[in-house]
This record gives structure tokens, sequence and C-alpha cells, in this order.
């Protein structure tokens, strides 16, 4: 009995606070008068904290050494100051901006297609956008900043960089994918990695593809996303032979293979970054579910 009391008093309890909040809560008025408007281009996060992957060397003298009280913290991030080993003796002056950047590797480092490592490996280097840094006080050889832009916490030892203004590439409109596009005949990649090492992708992820300027791709340009009907290489296991018969549900009288079948158009997405041998992707659009190792064309 005391145990039904106990849960009847908590029950009222939960609707009173329920209640209480329902009352309290305010009421967002749409106005049809003034809708909402889509973006128009990626936003500002999606710009700058979308990291990079190049083979080329990346100056690394520059080092975010220590912060404000460092003797509690090991992290550091929006609105605390941070000390780089540059100063006035090295040109340094207050107001120089810094973007901040580190290396990354996977720590789990578990293929989720057959080619992935190899991809990654001839790519380059994968590098974290952390953020952005402005000096406030100048020292003969050390300066402190405050961390103006955060996409990540920052950390001793990473890497300062000049700042560099990225280009924010336009949208174009929605309705334009096709989903029947034919193919392009231009280079053709993979979705490599995710930001973070992720392995799926939607629309607004930030996705790492395997072409770069070597093959033509540059800052603005639209890469299509698909995969091959029949191909035992996808991401979710089918059964053998799935692709013309499937006991009980029908068969076709040849066996097709998955290059007799049209492709799978699936997403696009625009280049944000791009390098010698690999591009970043902001996913404008996917139809379903994206993943490392499906394939990418440029438009």
């Amino acid at each position: 009995m005391r145990a039904i009391a106990t849960a009847m008093s908590f029950a009222t309890l939960m609707l009173a606070l329920g209640a209480s909040a329902q009352n309290n809560a305010q009421v967002q008025v749409v106005n049809a008068s003034h809708p909402v408007f889509e973006a128009t281009s990626p936003d500002y996060s999606a710009v700058y904290c979308s990291g990079f992957i190049t083979n080329d060397k990346v100056p690394s003298e520059v080092r975010l050494i220590s912060g404000e009280e460092s003797g509690n913290k090991i992290v550091f991030t929006s609105g605390d100051y941070v000390y780089i080993n540059r100063g006035a003796a090295q040109g340094v002056r207050v107001g120089d901006r810094f973007s901040i950047v580190r290396p990354d590797k996977d720590p789990n480092n578990v293929p989720w297609f057959k080619w992935q490592e190899k991809l990654l490996k001839a790519m380059g280097t994968q590098y974290v956008d952390a953020g952005q840094v402005q000096i406030t006080t100048v020292h003969p050889n050390v300066s402190t900043g405050m961390i103006k832009f955060s996409c990540d916490y920052l950390q001793r030892g990473d890497i300062v960089l000049p700042m560099a203004e990225r280009p924010t590439p336009p949208y174009k409109p929605a309705e334009k994918f096709d989903k029947f596009a034919p193919v392009s005949g231009k280079s053709v990649g993979m979705l490599v990695a995710g930001r973070e090492f992720t392995e799926a992708y939607g629309k607004n992820s930030t996705v790492y593809v395997n072409l770069g300027t070597n093959q033509g791709v540059k800052v603005g340009d639209y890469l299509r996303i698909f995969r091959y009907q029949g191909s035992t290489a996808e991401t979710s296991r089918n059964f053998p032979d799935f692709q013309y018969s499937m006991y009980g549900f029908g068969s076709t009288p040849v066996k097709y293979k998955w290059n007799d079948i049209p492709r799978d158009v699936i997403g696009e997405g625009i280049v944000m970054n791009v390098t010698r041998n690999a591009s970043t992707i902001f996913v404008t659009y996917s139809k379903l579910d994206l993943y490392a190792g499906d394939y990418v064309e440029i438009e």
C-alpha cells in the first residue's frame, strides 16, 4: 500500500509539473506574412569548421602553447585566452587573426569498406578546424589571443596558421536535383570518410572525397552521389544475386549484374575546400542515408 501511495503521489506531482510547464510555456506565433526563408549558402560554421585533407606539408612551427588558468584547464574554447609561441620579434601585432588546426586520426581504425584505408592514405592527412584566435596582447616572443570562434576545443600543441578567408559557395535550387541524371562523364570518386570519422551521412553532413584539383575539382562545384543497385560491395548486406532473384518474390529471365541496371542517384553536395587529391563537401540533399563507399561524380 505504501508503494502504491508513493507511486500515486509521484504521478500527481508529475502531472502538476506538466500543467505548470504548459501554463508557463511561451507559444510561438507564426506570422504568415513573414515567411521563413531557406538558406542560400552554407553558414559560417559549415564553411569554417569543415576541416580538410591534404598531402601537402602544413607549416607547423607556430603553435598554441598554453592558455589562461592552465593549472586547471587542458582545453580551451570560445572566450578563453590562449598563448602562441610568436610575438613582436616575429612580426605578430595586436588584432592579427589566426586559424587553429590539428592533424587527426581515427582512434578506432576499423575500415568501413574495402578500399577506405588505401584511399585515405593517398588523400593525405586529415586536419580538424578547431577555431579562430584574435591577438590582444603582444610580448617579444609570445602573444596572447582570445578565441573568437571555436568549432571544437583547442589544446596545447595545436597548429596556428594565418587566417585565410574562405569562399561561401551558393546553393542551387533543391528542385533541380535530378534523381535520374545521366552519367556526367567527369571524374568519379567516393565518399571516403566523414568529419570525426563518421560513416553515415545525410543533409548538412561534411564528408571527404578522393577528388581534388588534380581531377578538376574547384570550390563551389557540385558532386553527384550515387550507388549501383546490384553491387555486392553495398554497405547493407544482401543475399547473393539479390538484384535479379529472391525466393518467393520472382526473378528475371537473365542474371543481371550491377552494371546492367541503372544506378541510383541518391544525393549531392557542394565543394567547400579542395586540395590536390581531396575535397571537402557539404551535403545539400540526400534522398536516403548515404554511406562511406558511395560513389560521387563531378556534375
